[in-house]
């Protein structure tokens, strides 16, 4: 076994809009934790592969609770994006800009917007548990 640190001193939190039916919830959901692990390094998300007793491999994993959380509307997600990047914590986002043709089309149209323009679906961070609870406590549990 793996000397691990403490598993709730950091955390994934993911913050979604409760404005999307689940097909896009999931989408929105995929893109962004893709798109966070890949600012991570290994040792940084502390993935973990699992095995079973038949020595089959169930791969990278993270060490890490993963939260999804909702919120009302996207300027409540705006805010945890300006939280994030005010604080320096990793994160992606994801905005309605980003749905509809393929990636080409999707970075077009989102040059093409304001910030304050966009329309924000989820924002999905990584960091320490506590700093992360300063500002993302206020959001419920999505159920």
């Amino acid at each position: 076994m793996v000397d691990l640190p403490d598993e709730n001193q950091k955390r994934y939190i993911a913050v979604l809009s409760k404005k999307m039916d689940i097909g896009r919830t999931l989408n929105v959901l995929g893109h962004l934790s893709v798109g966070l692990s890949k600012q991570l390094s290994d040792d940084e998300g502390a993935y973990l592969d699992y095995v079973d007793l038949d020595g089959n491999i169930h791969p990278s994993l993270s060490h890490y609770p993963f939260i999804v959380l909702k919120a009302d509307n996207s300027n409540k997600l705006r805010k945890v994006r300006e939280e994030a990047l005010n604080r320096g914590i990793k994160f992606t986002d994801f905005t309605s800009t980003m749905t509809d043709g393929g990636s080409t089309e999707q970075q077009l149209r989102t040059k093409e917007t304001k910030e304050a323009d966009l329309e924000y679906l989820g924002v999905c961070l990584f960091g320490d548990t506590e700093i992360l609870r300063e500002f993302t406590k206020k959001f419920s549990l999505y159920k």
